[in-house]
């Protein structure tokens, strides 16, 4: 757990991609919550714009106003992509900054990932 008793999401390799072997219980159980994080569009372009904005964080002022969205309504999408663990937070002063979480997109990553073609 984190100090902020959320999962810790492990580095990549715990899991072979889906096109070598089926996903054991525990590993779909495990990665369901990170996928299911994702499918809303706001959550997708939020996690886009945290990953690709200046020095690998943002502030959540930089991020409301991409969005026709109240600030309750982002700050709830950004709470379940925190307890989903593919961002982390930290608030300085009246801000909070945002940045992801590296392994969690590995893991993802290396779950997608498509069989090697021979060459």
């Amino acid at each position: 757990m984190s100090k902020q008793g959320l999962p810790v999401v492990e580095a990549p390799g715990c899991c072979a991609p889906l096109v070598s072997e089926p996903l054991r219980d525990g590993e779909a159980a495990e990665l369901a919550p990170l996928f299911k994080a994702l499918g809303d569009p706001v959550r997708l372009r939020l996690l886009s714009l945290i990953a690709s904005h200046a020095g690998g964080e943002a502030c959540v002022c930089d991020l409301t106003g991409a969005f026709d969205l109240t600030a309750p309504t982002i700050s709830h999408h950004l709470k379940v992509l925190r307890q989903a663990g593919l961002i982390d937070s930290e608030r300085r002063g009246t801000w909070v900054y945002y940045w992801i979480n590296p392994p969690a997109l590995e893991r993802l990553s290396a779950v997608l990932a498509p069989r090697a073609v021979p060459v």
